[in-house]
């Protein structure tokens, strides 16, 4: 949806600034398909014009999106989407294709440089450089003197928490919240970057425990409910990424990426991704895999761009 109203305005169809963010969620009564968003109604006023006009406009893109089946305007201006049968298959082949520069792309190219927090301070050359990261994957550049607050933590010593815990304690907060503390040292689920590099682990665990029992990834659909929650949040990555880039922002990247591997667990303890006992190899477990090893390879993709390591095995 976002890249929708991003690709009109840059096309000179809508005269409004992109939203960081929108809503989008099961039709209610008159709608039709299988999600729907008022995004249209929103962006109206400051676009002067009807909001069902408005609607038409982004209609036109969001149909030309991958997995889009099809779009309607009902109402005063509701977009209503229908998705394509195997729209997790066509995603999760996306991102076997991209691998972890799933999501890079050039919404920064034709912008000027993004601010980003300057100083000597240790959080505000940790965020600077991961921040760097996210705006050159979006085809953009950095200048200093950004002017959100970094507060400086007590006690950031990398020989006690190490290179990667140091650097998660200093870009997952919130810019106005201190860092955290040692808590990143904790190998249990109440540490979110244990449950990220975790969830990553053990989707490369069951890519190796497959090609064990002759079961190679096939994208392709996965119907169970916890399936189309997790290729949601794998397909908003690439609206993810850019957004973080346009504000500098890499706590937001992380916090998603904590999100993203609660998701990949819910869908890892509702369904057997790999066959039980002497069940047979079939269809589903292959495109059940496919969509685990996309959950790792986007886990792995966003800690890179925060210069965190995502290890096989933890």
């Amino acid at each position: 949806m976002l890249s929708a109203v991003r690709s009109a305005v840059d096309g000179g169809e809508l005269a409004v600034a992109v939203p960081e963010r929108v809503v989008v969620e099961r039709p209610g009564p008159g709608g039709v398909g299988e999600w729907a968003s008022n995004v249209a109604l929103r962006l109206a006023r400051e676009a002067g014009r009807p909001p069902r006009e408005v609607a038409e406009v982004l209609r036109s893109r969001l149909a030309a999106e991958p997995g889009v089946a099809g779009v309607e305007v009902t109402g005063p201006g509701f977009l209503n989407v229908t998705l394509a049968g195997d729209s997790v298959g066509a995603l999760v082949a996306r991102i076997g294709d991209e691998g972890e520069a799933y999501g890079w792309g050039d919404a920064l190219r034709e912008a000027g440089p993004v601010a980003v927090p300057d100083g000597s301070e240790l959080r505000a050359r940790v965020v600077a450089e991961a921040a760097g990261r996210l705006v050159r994957a979006q085809g953009g550049s950095v200048r200093g003197g950004g002017a959100a607050p970094v507060p400086a933590g007590a006690g950031r010593d990398e020989a006690v928490l190490g290179a990667d815990g140091s650097r998660w304690a200093l870009l997952h907060p919130a810019p106005h919240d201190l860092p955290h503390g040692v808590e990143v040292l904790e190998q249990r689920a109440r540490n979110p970057l244990f449950r990220v590099r975790y969830a990553h682990a053990r989707a490369r665990a069951l890519v190796g425990n497959g090609a064990a029992l002759g079961l190679v990834p096939e994208a392709g659909p996965v119907p169970e409910a916890g399936a189309r929650v997790l290729a949601g949040l794998l397909g908003e990555q690439p609206a993810v990424l850019a957004a973080a880039a346009r504000k500098g922002a890499p706590d937001r990247l992380a916090r998603r990426l904590v999100t993203l591997a609660d998701a990949f667990f819910d869908f890892h303890d509702a369904c057997d991704v790999l066959p039980r006992g002497g069940e047979k190899p079939g269809a589903a477990h292959r495109a059940r895999l496919a969509l685990a090893e996309a959950a790792g390879t986007v886990l792995a993709g966003g800690l890179s761009l925060l210069g965190i390591s995502a290890p096989d095995h933890l």
